[in-house]
């Protein structure tokens, strides 16, 4: 153990452009790809990696210190760490809290996710704030190991082959295959999760990644979930004849998920009411008329201030997402409801003929801790008045 203090195992981040950042080896050695972006979350780290909005992407968390509340097996947000891989400034020595089982580093280590701390992160951000994101490759060798300069000309030349995230339909890649009933409610303090046994209403949950305290939000709120795969046509959701339908986060690139465009304009159509969040709301707009584009470097974070625009509420959001919906092409039957105070883009929308709504950040995850979720009350009131 004083070795690795002493003479830590070494690891580099490999950008795109050349850029090489060194640091120490933590987690799991070995190697990783992915589009490098940043995340401006004080705490969450534990839900971050496991929400699978964030495949194929590594995540560079900004607050320096990192692993100081350790990790406990009730806040995942899936049932595996999902992001490519976790970049940070410090590793504290030591993890105290009444919850923790693991700490950040075993934790990372028993998920085989490769991990670089003791970079400069303030320096990565300016970079990818400044050029976009971009893609990368860690490099996490075992101890003992030197780092050499083929290390290096490796991981560049594996971070520039690496495909953009442009055009990657990554939803049906991280979605489950069987459809599932949750009754699952959300975590209290004592008595941790709850079970929904007396649902008033039926909703079918679209899994694009989705994360699970969504399921949770909506079980606490009276209504039985069935969860069916991202590629489930539209007959079969009929078939289940469900009060609402929602469309959960996820990964990648909106535009190639032809077949969650297609089944979401019929459900729509329908008149079924409809919920989508993050991948979700930007398949809505899709399915809607409406076209999306691929930002700079996105919004990932848990401070996200964002205004209703039909209340002028401001309430902190968290955010993850690197594609957005072009205000510009809202059709005639789709009106703005949101908008992100930090740039001005396109955070709701809503149908003006059928009862269907979605929104761009994530409501369940707390940040403000609760500003947003009263858009599941909206979506359950749709269903009681439908």
């Amino acid at each position: 153990m004083l070795t690795d203090l002493l003479h830590p195992p070494q690891a580099i981040l490999a950008l795109a452009d050349g850029s090489v950042f060194r640091g120490q080896s933590i987690g799991a050695t070995g190697q990783t790809v992915g589009e490098v972006v940043f995340n401006t979350a004080m705490s969450g780290y534990q839900e971050i990696l496991t929400d699978p909005s964030y495949c194929k992407q590594i995540v560079t968390l900004t607050y320096p210190h990192i692993g100081s509340y350790g990790v406990s097996d009730e806040d995942v947000e899936a049932g595996k760490v999902h992001a490519a891989g976790l970049i940070i400034k410090d590793l504290p020595l030591r993890a105290s809290n009444f919850r923790s089982g693991r700490t950040l580093d075993q934790y990372l280590r028993d998920e085989g996710t490769v991990a670089i701390a003791g970079l400069d992160t303030r320096r990565l951000t300016r970079v990818l704030r400044t050029r976009g994101a971009q893609n990368g490759c860690i490099v996490a060798l075992p101890a003992g190991v030197t780092l050499t300069q083929q290390h290096i000309d490796d991981a560049v030349a594996q971070a520039k082959a690496a495909p953009s995230m442009a055009g990657l339909d990554l939803a049906k890649v991280v979605s489950r295959t069987e459809s599932e009933v949750w009754t699952q409610t959300e975590w209290k303090l004592g008595s941790g999760y709850g079970t929904q046994t007396a649902p008033k209403f039926h909703v079918v949950a679209y899994d694009f990644g989705v994360k699970l305290n969504i399921l949770r939000m909506l079980a606490e709120r009276g209504c039985k979930v069935t969860v069916v795969p991202a590629q489930t046509p539209a007959s079969t959701v009929f078939d289940l004849e469900p009060d609402g339908v929602f469309l959960s986060n996820g990964p990648g690139d909106p535009e190639p998920c032809d077949y969650a465009i297609k089944a979401t304009a019929q459900l729509i159509e329908s008149g079924i009411p409809v919920f989508g969040i993050c991948l979700g709301h930007q398949i809505l707009a899709l399915a809607s008329g409406a076209k999306t584009f691929k930002m700079k470097f996105g919004h990932h974070g848990a401070n996200h201030p964002v205004k209703d625009l039909d209340s002028g509420r401001v309430g902190i959001t968290s955010q993850n997402h690197g594609f957005a919906v072009d205000p510009d092409t809202l059709p005639a039957h789709l009106r703005a409801t949101h908008i992100s105070l930090f740039d001005g883009t396109l955070q709701g929308i809503a149908r003006t003929d059928k009862p269907a709504f979605s929104f761009q950040g994530h409501p369940e995850a707390s940040p403000g801790p609760h500003d947003i979720a009263y858009l599941f009350d909206h979506f359950v009131a749709l269903m009681d008045k439908a």
